[in-house]
């Protein structure tokens, strides 16, 4: 459906243009446009090679581990259907420490990784259950200590300080991630399932 829905965006600016007599302005756009993709995609592999490193040495170190294992006690309050030692909350753990360093493309294989787990939980139903939206609600409210993301994008349209957004995005993400929490609990005291 968006695919028809841009599409028809797209058709309809390239006719009011022609219509207009601005053909040129979409021309000078789209290679604008196509000349910052290349720009932006060049610089965020930069940013995300280097915080993947990081990640890679905090892995080596045994830093993530240990990470992982402060984090099971939290994680298997929040997800009690989860059994203690499964695999699911492993992957959860990855995840959330991922997101934690701004990681967010990093995060994506351990949050599928701990869907498939948790749909192995779900004795294969169809549709997701309660554990599987809990942790899409956890997931997307990602508690952030460096927004790698848009520290890359400040910096690749000059910004004078791209870091400056680091308090705000922790602010912000602590927020988010305290509300997907509480709406968690409530959800499960009110609506059904194990209890905190």
């Amino acid at each position: 459906m968006l695919n028809y829905l841009w599409g028809g965006f797209i058709l309809l600016g390239v006719a009011a243009a022609a219509f207009t007599g601005q053909l040129h302005t979409v021309t000078t756009g789209v290679t604008q446009s196509a000349r910052e993709a290349v720009t932006t995609c060049l610089t965020m592999l930069g940013v995300l090679s280097m915080w993947t490193g990081f990640m890679n040495i905090a892995d080596k170190s045994g830093l993530t581990k240990l990470v992982t294992r402060k984090m099971l006690p939290f994680l298997h309050r929040l997800f009690p259907d989860i059994p203690k030692g499964h695999k699911a909350l492993e992957h959860i753990a990855a995840n959330v420490t991922a997101n934690i360093l701004g990681l967010g493309w990093a995060s994506t294989p351990a949050g599928i990784y701990a869907m498939q787990e948790m749909d192995k939980l779900n004795g294969g139903k169809e549709g997701a259950s309660d554990m599987m939206c809990d942790f899409m609600i956890f997931n997307m409210s990602s508690l952030q200590i460096i927004s790698v993301n848009i520290i890359a994008y400040r910096s690749q349209y000059g910004s004078a300080d791209p870091s400056g957004v680091i308090g705000a995005g922790l602010l912000a993400t602590l927020a988010s991630t305290l509300t997907s929490v509480v709406f968690i609990l409530l959800r499960r005291r009110f609506c059904g399932g194990k209890g905190v």
